[in-house]
């Protein structure tokens, strides 16, 4: 069988490079390509000959390349959806317990322990609500569950999430609110989701939650979350993601104690191909046995 040849651009990545051949495809400058692994921005995206069959992104939020106008119906394109879950998965894992536990409290203040102690609270027994609930929320949703806590999982659709106790849709989250104690956002940037934390929804949330945001910036509106901690409306946030990112260096959310952010680092950029390279291979197979692909992006989809 000819191996198809596969391009992997702006550069060559060793993980990618193996993965393709691995698959028993071969690495190819991209006018002689049937594939375009694209592990650049979109910004630089280049034009693709027509011999291009598929097209593998790197990221699951696909929002700038759907701006650009990169994406067309003349082939297969997929994301990373899903690919980066068990990562993600942790690190939501790891900052909403920091919080819970009052570690974060504890690296700064020390042994300030009549403060500490009276603030640690346990996941056990508690109901931990994930907002956008694919493949992060059907990793995170046992890990939650191994802590005791009850997992409500939100999407559109409604439909199952493993390791979830209830499935609620995404338009009935206005009842979610009140309802839960930690809130795990982990949805794509779209029209409908940005600013779904904001004064309306913080303010139904006990003042106990922490919100974590694993996800994209733009779903928490900062303004608001930065009044709401600072008014004890909620216990903390903790963010991966910002908007903008970085946030300036006089960012008022830096000077709150009940605030963790972490550098957009529950998917290491330093490790993202060697995550993806599996995932990249697999496809390939797929794509020269004539089979779906995984993460195949629904045209009119931005994610």
């Amino acid at each position: 069988m000819t191996p198809i040849p596969v391009a992997v651009e702006p550069e060559r990545d060793e993980h990618l490079v193996a993965a393709v051949e691995s698959a028993g495809g071969r690495v190819a400058p991209l006018d002689e390509a049937r594939a375009l692994v694209w592990i650049g921005s979109a910004d630089e995206f280049p034009e693709l000959p027509d011999t291009v069959e598929w097209v593998a992104l790197k990221t699951a939020g696909i929002e700038g390349f759907v701006a650009a106008g990169v994406i067309d119906d003349r082939r297969k394109w997929t994301n990373a959806s899903g690919f980066y879950a068990e990562n993600v998965a942790e690190h939501a894992l790891a900052l909403l317990l920091a919080g819970v536990r009052q570690i974060n409290t504890a690296v700064v203040r020390h042994w300030d322990k009549d403060r500490i102690d009276t603030a640690v609270r346990s996941l056990r027994g508690s109901t931990v609500t994930i907002v956008g609930a694919g493949g992060i929320g059907a990793s995170l949703g046992p890990r939650l569950r191994a802590c005791g806590a009850r997992v409500v999982a939100v999407n559109r659709s409604g439909r199952d999430v493993p390791g979830a106790d209830l499935v609620r849709r995404s338009s009935e989250l206005g009842e979610v609110w009140a309802a839960t104690d930690h809130v795990v956002l982990a949805a794509p940037d779209t029209p409908e989701t940005r600013h779904m934390i904001n004064a309306e929804s913080l303010g139904a949330l006990p003042d106990h939650a922490w919100v974590v945001n694993v996800a994209r910036g733009p779903l928490v509106d900062e303004a608001a979350l930065y009044r709401a901690l600072v008014d004890g409306e909620i216990a903390g946030a903790a963010l991966d993601v910002t908007d903008p990112e970085p946030p300036a260096q006089d960012h008022p959310l830096w000077s709150l104690p009940n605030v963790i952010i972490t550098p957009h680092v529950a998917n290491p950029s330093s490790g993202l191909t060697r995550e993806l390279a599996p995932w990249v291979a697999e496809n390939l197979r797929r794509f020269a046995a004539g089979d779906e692909l995984l993460s195949l992006v629904e045209p009119g989809r931005d994610y």
